[in-house]
């Protein structure tokens, strides 16, 4: 039996058609409404290490992927090692090689992964290509400047990719803007700087190369979280990664064939010696081919601290990564660093940590509503909006063919 604050917000919506099925359907939100209860400090504490837990093995996860394909992109493409001279080439057989994974993955899990909806044709072009789009410039361009400067300045500068992150993440909406939160964001940026800073000559043209490769990879991302979003109102089917890549693999893979073509040369690709006769072909094919499985593992795990965490987070994890690269490098191998090298390192290190922080403080700070086992009501059928303590205003998310169901205040 609802209660008498629930019966008044019963009593709140106005039903437009059919009144036969309005007892059913208010019947089904006041279990809902007779269940639902703010979050307490300890209970936001516990869903905070929860997630926390669960994004971090996704992280790990995209570590362990990540570092597996940069140890295969040095080999792969080192003069001293096989040498292949082709990146573009690659990576687009790696798109076409993830969306075969990706099919896979929803003809064999289609509960989880192949949901009935699919983008329209107008979806597509405004929604899947412009992400595509990005994600192949922020390739193209980033192995451009490779050519024109050095590593150490090309990572110096790309990492101002996690100032367009943050840009972008403020225009779409997909963080809250905070001075605190810029000002962490740039005290990560100055450890990295100092962390790679070196004796490095300026080339403009690489420069400018590198600068808009970062615009763009800020805005990919950007773009993917908003792809990912769970949108039961106006759903395109790709709320889940291995869906979303299956979407967006065919437009990358298309376009960075188009870069390639270009810029490489298909000529000169199959007739160099790496495809000097079958035998030889195959064993390049295969050394190409097989770590596109490597490369899909790698992406899905990204898609997921996205959608889990955000890109600003998942951007903050990649220079966490990269400072323990550098660091574990230090310690292992005797790569040497200098005072100014070490002095990044820390400023980093402290820097994520105060990123963590904040992350922490706003989960604390937010208002969740949770169901009668302590689960949060975020990505159930009902959008729950709290205005203030006791407060609660319930509306239907689902399409509903002739009702419509307003929660007059």
């Amino acid at each position: 039996m609802p209660s008498a604050a629930h019966q008044d917000t019963r009593n709140q919506y106005r039903h437009v058609e059919d009144e036969p099925e309005t007892e059913g359907f208010l019947e089904y939100h006041d279990q809902q409404l007779s269940s639902v209860h703010l979050a307490t400090v300890e209970e936001k504490k516990r869903l905070w290490w929860r997630n926390a837990l669960i994004t971090g093995a996704c992280i790990a996860f995209w570590f362990l992927f990540a570092t597996l394909l940069s140890v295969y992109n040095k080999w792969m493409f080192s003069p001293d090692r096989y040498g292949f001279p082709f990146p573009l080439f690659v990576t687009c057989l790696h798109m076409w090689i993830q969306f075969a994974c990706a099919a896979l993955v929803r003809i064999f899990l289609p509960a989880y992964f192949c949901p009935p909806e699919k983008p329209t044709v107008k979806q597509y072009g405004q929604k899947v290509v412009p992400t595509a789009m990005a994600t192949c410039i922020d390739i193209g361009l980033s192995n451009l400047s490779l050519k024109a400067i050095t590593l150490s300045f090309y990572t110096m500068v790309k990492n101002s990719s996690l100032i367009f992150v943050l840009i972008f993440a403020f225009l779409f909406r997909l963080e809250v803007f905070s001075i605190r939160l810029i000002g962490v964001i740039f005290l990560i940026l100055l450890g990295v700087i100092l962390m790679v800073a070196t004796e490095t000559s300026f080339s403009l043209p690489g420069f400018l190369l590198v600068m808009f490769a970062s615009a763009s990879g800020g805005l990919r991302w950007s773009l993917t979280q908003i792809l990912l979003r769970k949108d039961r109102k106006h759903s395109m089917g790709l709320d889940t990664p291995p869906a979303a890549l299956f979407w967006m693999a065919p437009a990358m893979g298309i376009t960075l064939g188009g870069l390639s073509m270009i810029v490489e040369g298909w000529i000169g690709v199959f007739s160099s010696k790496f495809f000097d006769g079958f035998a030889t072909s195959l064993m390049t094919l295969l050394y190409i081919l097989m770590p596109g499985m490597l490369a899909f593992c790698m992406v899905i795990s990204e898609f997921y601290i996205i959608q889990r965490a955000g890109v600003v987070p998942m951007s903050v994890a990649g220079i966490f990564k990269e400072v323990a690269t550098i660091s574990v490098s230090a310690w292992i191998f005797g790569d040497r660093l200098t005072p100014l090298n070490l002095t990044g390192a820390f400023v980093a290190f402290c820097g994520i940590i105060l990123f963590t922080y904040h992350k922490y403080l706003k989960s604390l700070e937010s208002t969740v509503p949770l169901d009668a086992h302590g689960n949060p009501l975020a990505d159930t059928d009902i959008d729950i909006n709290i205005d203030g303590p006791g407060a609660i205003g319930l509306q239907d998310s689902r399409a509903l063919s002739a009702n419509e169901y307003t929660l007059v205040r």
